[in-house]
């Protein structure tokens, strides 16, 4: 699991005020994650980040997507207990898993990201695609969990999240190689054209990815509905506790 560092490990680090920090994050100049209303920093990108500074060849814009979009999904999941069965799952299956509302947007942190999803995440373009990925994982018909390809030819599989009668959100489990991997020349030519990177900046990467046999493809599936049926019963359960304290704080002003 990926180290994130607070804003005032990272102002230790760099030397500068709190305030600067926060605006390279903003602007996309430092690489960070936003949780709820703080940043965390990835370690790993940010000791990547100080090695291009002090090469002179800092160019990159890094994605500052937030964690915690208002839904009320994300306004109920309780996000600390939800990342260590998230991060437990995925490890035990050997995929990558991420809660999302259904336009794909994250609701929760990458748990057990592949090697090829992190280097993908520091190029806008790859992070865009990723986003589209699970976009479209959004827009599927059926309703139990099926795997299927996304523009990196990467399988990727989604669970529903019922809140009462409506589906909230997703499961999304990934970065699994397909029969077929890794992409011929010519494929990974066009996917480092897309992402303005050169091949051989893409290649050490490609094989930083999930490899399952049939039955392990299988196991995924299963128990992917499961891990959004506990996550449905979570949000279920808080939402008639949230209800329930509602009601009580309104009568104690009557």
């Amino acid at each position: 699991m990926e180290r994130l560092l607070t804003s005032g490990e990272v102002q230790k680090i760099l030397k500068v005020d709190r305030t600067t920090i926060y605006r390279m994050a903003e602007q996309g100049r430092l690489p960070a994650i936003k949780v709820g209303k703080q940043w965390r920093f990835p370690a790993e990108k940010i000791e990547a980040w100080l090695r291009q500074r002090e090469r002179g060849t800092e160019t990159a814009v890094f994605p500052t997507p937030s964690l915690t979009p208002t839904t009320e999904l994300a306004n109920l999941l309780p996000h600390a207990c939800v990342k260590i069965i998230l991060d437990t799952f995925a490890e035990l299956l050997g995929v990558m898993l991420v809660i999302t509302d259904l336009k794909g947007n994250p609701v929760t942190e990458i748990s057990h990201p592949s090697g090829l999803f992190r280097f993908l995440q520091q190029h806008p373009q790859g992070w865009q695609n990723c986003l589209q990925s699970w976009q479209k994982l959004g827009e599927e018909i059926e309703l139990d969990p099926q795997f299927h390809q996304t523009h990196l030819n990467l399988l990727y599989a989604r669970s529903l999240i019922r809140i009462g009668n409506e589906l909230k959100g997703m499961v999304i489990a990934g970065c699994i190689a397909p029969d077929q991997w890794p992409p011929d020349q010519e494929q990974i030519e066009a996917i480092a054209r897309e992402l303005e990177i050169s091949p051989d900046q893409l290649q050490p990467h490609l094989s930083e990815v999930y490899f399952l046999t049939a039955e392990q493809r299988q196991q995924v599936l299963t128990y992917l509905q499961r891990i959004a049926n506990i996550m449905a019963h979570i949000v279920n359960e808080r939402k008639e506790l949230v209800e329930r304290l509602n009601t009580i704080a309104q009568l104690a002003v009557l």
